[in-house]
């Protein structure tokens, strides 16, 4: 077994780099090549069959059949034109991972074959609905579900294969994916928002929001990552000594990109723009081998697509490189973790940020109408947001010092939150004419400028000019999750804030007064959500509490809000989940997090039994049998104090990790037999977990003392450095 670690470190300092080529010297002349988008569509399609799909692309309206033949015929014509000779619907499930079903476009016929796809097709697959996570929602022999075509996301090829983005449903409607509820959800907000955009400008009839979704991942060698059961079958090293050199010196974040890294990246990144997805960014992360990349603003639904397509296209374009990407979110423990940064905001059919102030009182009372929305959002549900972005992975990395903390808080800028509190503390004048200053204490709203707040690293909801960049989303999650949450306490807010404001202009009131006492009393109501200091800090957690805000560190305790009443209450109002599938989603979402721990807690006793143990009582056997000739030689034992010293450290340690790793077993066994999810979740959290510490600990002490000859897995230092 030793030398599996030494084949795998000889192989590493042979790899060659594989030469990269891409398509053109120009990005514009390649990008998205291979995605039937508009202008593909245009030159495929009859003027009328595109005006009908853009006109379900934009508005939502129901394709008719004859378009959806003649569009499956066009994908067809253009797929096989490119090589393609299967078709399949691309999906999301709750499984956390993209699924496909390929089927090819020959059909036989009585006199040969034919290349047929037909607008039934594209339109709707039938795969079996029980075998993916469904919370109950479908028994084992119940397997009917059916995936449907989402024209606003187009079609692409990978491979020799057309992909078609689908959402997924049960046989009695419910859904079994992240998409359709993100889809409800931007439903909600559209409406919500351009209701109240109509307080501004009637022009305004759509509001889409959009997000850029910043990816940290790690790479290592595959040959060191096949020679870590606990990478391959975890995602992250269960075991490590720390490094003496790791990223203490902060010498890695932004520095130069090794030249392997770097022909990666190009490969993926061509990759990448082939199928559309626009990425603008790359550069080295904090930690050791850590990276990161970055795409442009998309349209929300789009752009959560393209990034689950990345993570698929990354970690296969990393084979033809001889690496593996790691998408956990704290694959080795000393070290920063990963994230998903979701930068959000909303955007007119105008063209209008409605995030982003103008130079107007008009434009800027605008501009605090959705701001202090989305904060009063927030602050209404800031559980219901943190539980969006739990994950057993998530749980290792949110505080630790690289990442935002548990407690839920937004940081603006000093200069946006002293706008807040000047206005919170104003009086708001009756008197004045609506053209005239709108309260006085407060001559205008500044201008507010792109770069005019400073980043606060530790918060999780912060903003940065013209958005709010969410920063506790896990680098492996799917962002519809947290998104679908966002996007609909955001348009419940708005929907409650005009009923607000409509009532009072029924009143008598002047619309403009109407906007700002209500926004004047969201301000002070939501106040005790914004924060501007160090999250990270003792006393912001002190401090958290005495305002209130929940503290909720581990998964299955921040899911309990998932089936509160007031949860199902804004799901039922804002018609995004059912109480059938919230509860359902609840029941995934605990059973994936103890499986994960179980598949963890096995690995480690596996490892420690069959790998670990077997090496420390051979270097022990080894140091044994040198005691024993040096005593036969007749040198004082004195002589051999360091040896005997190892020897009885070894045994300790051994003795420790058997123990421990037996007890861990029966823990395991006993979390095992409780019925209710909940409470095994739970159970898993709090009694296997606290194994792990310990056990790691003394196995770190073993690979310190083991001969380095005879240690049997590639160690942290080794992993970690990529020349």
């Amino acid at each position: 077994m030793s030398n599996i670690r030494f084949k795998a470190l000889e192989t590493v300092l042979t790899r060659s780099i594989p030469e990269v080529k891409t398509p053109s010297a120009k990005i514009s002349d390649y990008f998205a090549a291979n995605v039937f988008d508009k202008k593909k569509m245009r030159e495929y399609l009859s003027k009328e069959a595109y005006l009908s799909i853009v006109n379900s692309i934009d508005n939502g309206e129901p394709i008719a059949r004859d378009t959806a033949e003649q569009t499956a015929s066009a994908m067809k014509g253009w797929a096989m034109s490119k090589g393609a000779t299967h078709y399949t619907h691309w999906f999301q499930p709750l499984t956390g991972t993209t699924a496909e079903k390929h089927d090819a476009f020959f059909e036989p016929t009585a006199d040969g074959a034919i290349e047929k796809f037909s607008g039934d097709a594209l339109a709707q697959q039938e795969p079996d609905a029980s075998s993916f996570p469904n919370g109950g929602i479908r028994n084992t022999f119940e397997a009917r579900g059916y995936t449907a075509w989402d024209p606003s996301s187009p079609a692409f090829i990978m491979g020799r294969t057309l992909c078609i983005p689908t959402v997924f449903v049960s046989y009695t409607g419910e859904a079994l994916d992240y998409k359709v509820p993100l889809l409800k959800a931007l439903s909600a907000l559209d409406k919500a928002a351009v209701d109240v955009c109509h307080y501004f400008d009637k022009s305004i009839e759509k509001v889409n929001a959009s997000l850029g979704i910043e990816q940290e991942y790690f790479l290592v060698d595959l040959a060191l990552y096949n020679a870590r059961p606990d990478m391959y079958l975890t995602g992250r090293t269960l075991f490590g000594h720390l490094s003496a050199k790791n990223q203490q010196l902060e010498d890695h974040y932004f520095g130069s990109i090794p030249e392997r890294v770097y022909a990666f990246m190009q490969d993926f990144e061509t990759e990448a723009l082939l199928l559309g997805i626009p990425l603008k960014t790359r550069h080295n992360e904090v930690a050791p081998s850590q990276f990161e990349c970055a795409p442009i603003y998309e349209e929300i639904n789009l752009a959560i697509d393209h990034n689950s397509l990345l993570m698929d296209l990354m970690d296969k374009v990393a084979k033809r490189h001889n690496f593996k990407v790691l998408l956990h979110e704290k694959p080795y423990a000393g070290v920063n973790g990963s994230g998903k940064h979701n930068n959000w905001s909303m955007i007119t059919n105008t063209g209008k940020n409605l995030l982003s102030p103008g130079k107007t009182p008009k434009n800027n009372l605008m501009f605090l109408t959705f701001f202090v929305n989305t904060i009063k959002a927030v602050s209404e549900h800031a559980d219901l947001l943190r539980a969006s972005i739990a994950s057993v992975n998530n749980d290792h990395r949110l505080g630790a010092n690289e990442a935002p903390p548990a407690i839920i808080s937004i940081f603006l800028g000093s200069q946006l939150n002293d706008v807040l509190d000047e206005i919170e503390t104003s009086r708001i004048s009756k008197k004045l004419k609506e053209e005239a200053l709108l309260w006085q204490g407060i001559p205008k709203i500044p201008q507010i400028l792109k770069d005019n707040t400073d980043r606060n690293r530790t918060s999780p909801f912060a903003f940065t000019g013209n958005k709010f960049e969410l920063r506790a989303v896990g680098s492996s999650a799917n962002s519809a999750n947290p998104m679908t949450i966002l996007n609909l306490i955001v348009a419940d807010q708005l929907r409650k804030f005009k009923l607000e404001v409509d009532k009072l202009i029924k009143k008598g009131e002047k619309k403009d007064l109407a906007l700002l006492t209500v926004i004047k009393r969201y301000i002070k109501e939501s106040k005790s959500i914004r924060f501007e200091g160090n999250g990270y800090s003792e006393e912001w957690e002190k401090e958290a509490a005495a305002r209130g805000l929940s503290n909720i560190k581990t998964t299955p305790k921040a899911l309990d809000v998932l089936i509160t009443e007031k949860t199902e209450k804004l799901f039922e109002e804002t018609r995004v989940f059912s109480r059938r599938e919230a509860h359902a989603r609840h029941d995934i979402l605990l059973e994936e997090f103890y499986k994960k721990l179980q598949i963890e807690a096995r690995v480690m006793g596996e490892l420690v039994d069959n790998v670990i143990i077997p090496a420390a009582i051979n270097y022990q056997s080894a140091l044994v049998e040198n005691v024993k000739g040096l005593k036969d030689i007749g040198l004082k034992a004195d002589t051999y104090t360091v040896q005997l010293d190892i020897i009885n450290k070894l045994a300790e340690h051994i003795n420790f990790i058997k123990t421990n790793v037996d007890q861990m077993v029966e823990a395991r066994k006993k979390a095992n037999i409780i019925e209710d999810t909940r409470e095994k979740a739970i159970a898993y959290d709090e009694t296997v977990k606290s194994f792990f510490q310990p056990i790691r600990y003394h196995v770190d002490k073993l690979e310190q003392l083991v001969d380095d000859r005879l240690w049997p897995l590639p160690k942290f230092r080794e992993l970690l450095f990529i020349k």
